[in-house]
């Protein structure tokens, strides 16, 4: 994997001609954490979305550029809150299918090794409809780990699970992630004060840095700090939608 790169957003975004989020500056740091908060409608997705180069129905005023000044999009890997796997594709399959829409040969030894970090080296025969929430996510969890990529775009990847398996899976992908570039998406403050370096909450008005607990991540669910960040980002988020 090459070095990860920071990355900075400028600019504002508009849909048929009404604003969608104000003139902003985010900035993900490199190798780092960026935990982006926010509520529904204000729009988190579509400056991830931009960053990945997907489609968002909005139209950017701005730029999207690299500390290294190389392009941004094709260094990307991204993760959405659905696990979009093909149901008739095996583990193994789904977890290899960027490189085979790419006509690439799968990097075996990779995604052997990917199978037995996120535990799933017994399941790899099987298909989507045979394995638990948790599991379908670790799954989608390592096809982005398979694209080797050194900027990561998680859009609330783990929403839909029980809260065990969500702590499980945020503790998983602190692990296997390190050492990129990483924007992950929330509307739950508690998995920013737990995974944020930096955390970023997003209202119609623009951003609002909030300083991060300062224990390693990903902290402790019980981590008083961690409980005291996770209270104040729910105040800011609720004087926000007033």
């Amino acid at each position: 994997m090459t070095p990860a790169p920071a990355i900075t957003v400028t600019g504002s975004a508009s849909i048929d001609g009404a604003p969608l989020f104000a003139p902003l500056t985010l900035s993900l740091k490199a190798a780092r954490w960026t935990c982006l908060l926010g509520g529904s409608g204000v729009g988190k997705s579509t400056v991830l979305r931009l960053i990945a180069g997907l489609e968002t129905g909005a139209e950017f005023h701005g730029t999207i550029t690299a500390s290294d000044g190389a392009p941004v999009m094709e260094r990307v890997a991204y993760m959405s809150q659905d696990d979009l796997l093909l149901p008739w594709a095996t583990v193994a399959q789904n977890m290899a299918l960027g490189a085979r829409l790419r006509g690439e040969q799968v990097d075996r030894a990779r995604l052997d090794d990917l199978l037995r970090r996120v535990r799933l080296s017994d399941h790899a025969a099987k298909r989507p409809a045979e394995l638990s929430g948790g599991q379908r996510q670790r799954v989608a969890l390592a096809r982005t780990l398979m694209e080797d990529k050194p900027v990561v775009l998680l859009d609330e990847p783990f929403s839909a699970l029980d809260a065990r398996t969500r702590a499980d899976m945020q503790e998983l992908a602190a692990e296997l992630l390190a050492g990129r570039t990483v924007l992950l998406v929330t509307h739950d403050p508690a998995e920013a004060a737990r995974l944020g370096h930096s955390i970023q909450v997003m209202t119609g008005g623009g951003l609002t840095p909030v300083a991060p607990p300062t224990a390693r991540m990903p902290r402790a669910v019980d981590d008083t700090e961690t409980l005291e960040c996770q209270g104040a980002l729910m105040r800011m988020l609720r004087e926000g939608g007033r």
